[in-house]
């Protein structure tokens, strides 16, 4: 399982009314780190041809952080089958390696010209794997 990884810093902007980062926030990344995953691992022809949309997110916030926390995000595709792909998202708190957010998104890949499901190819399930 190929885990992809990024760190980023809480700021203002990230902060709610409850003076930690908002829900919404920790939603946003998830699916940047995912979309970030993905362009890392593919051509731009393989983008142009695939496209994935999302069908559920399954959210556990365990703790929250806050202003100028530094952040630990990874993230890895645990299943990727038919037109189905599963990715697991976990968020740390970098300096206390606490665990804050555990996300579990699942994925319908599609066809951009029809926008209708499309089978994985087994090209593209191998990149997960490496």
């Amino acid at each position: 399982m190929q885990v992809f990884e990024q760190f980023r810093t809480v700021i203002s902007d990230d902060i709610d009314h409850l003076n930690h980062v908002n829900n919404i926030r920790y939603l946003e990344w998830i699916q940047a780190l995912a979309r970030a995953h993905w362009t890392s691992l593919t051509t731009k022809q393989q983008r142009q041809e695939n496209v994935w949309v999302v069908l559920r997110h399954e959210i556990d916030y365990k703790a929250s952080a806050f202003l100028g926390d530094q952040l630990h995000l990874k993230t890895y595709v645990t299943e990727c089958e038919g037109v189905i792909s599963v990715r697991v998202v976990e968020i740390y708190n970098a300096k206390t390696e606490k665990l804050l957010v555990k996300s579990k998104t699942k994925w319908c890949m599609t066809d951009p010209k029809t926008q209708r499901p499309k089978r994985i190819s087994e090209a593209i399930q191998t990149i997960f794997d490496e």
